[in-house]
Formats: C-alpha cells, sequence, structure tokens
C-alpha cells in the first residue's frame, strides 16, 4: 500500500513537473484604449440660421419689385 501511495506521488510530481517545463509565459499587458471627442465651438449652431438669413436677405434683395425697366 506505501508502494502504491509512493508510486502514485511520484507520478504526479512528474505530471507536474513536465506541464511546467517551459516555464510561465509572461504577463502581457495590454493598453488602455481611450477615446476623446473633438472640441466643438460654440458657435455650431448659428451658422445654420445666419447662412439662411443672408439668402434671403440676397434674395430680397435682387427682386426686381414690380417696376418696368427703362426703354
Amino acid at each position: 500500500m506505501k508502494k502504491t501511495i509512493l508510486a502514485l506521488a511520484l507520478a504526479a510530481t512528474a505530471g507536474v513537473g513536465m506541464a511546467n517545463a517551459g516555464g510561465l509565459a509572461p504577463v502581457v499587458v495590454e493598453e488602455e484604449v481611450v477615446i476623446e471627442d473633438a472640441a466643438s465651438t460654440s458657435a455650431a449652431g448659428i451658422i445654420v440660421p445666419l447662412m439662411l438669413l443672408l439668402l434671403i436677405a440676397a434674395a430680397a434683395s435682387s427682386s426686381s419689385g414690380g417696376s418696368t425697366p427703362p426703354v
């Protein structure tokens, strides 16, 4: 019985030794990816209405106004 236990202990020790024969793998640390939002200007919401206002003003100033052209 003692020989059987001794044989099992030796077999377990040899199996563990073979499993770690290559040594431990080096630890791989992955870098954390940080995504930053691009800074936006505060006037971004006013550009479209100003362009629309300029377009309306240009259209109103170029209208003929109903007058007849000189002969």
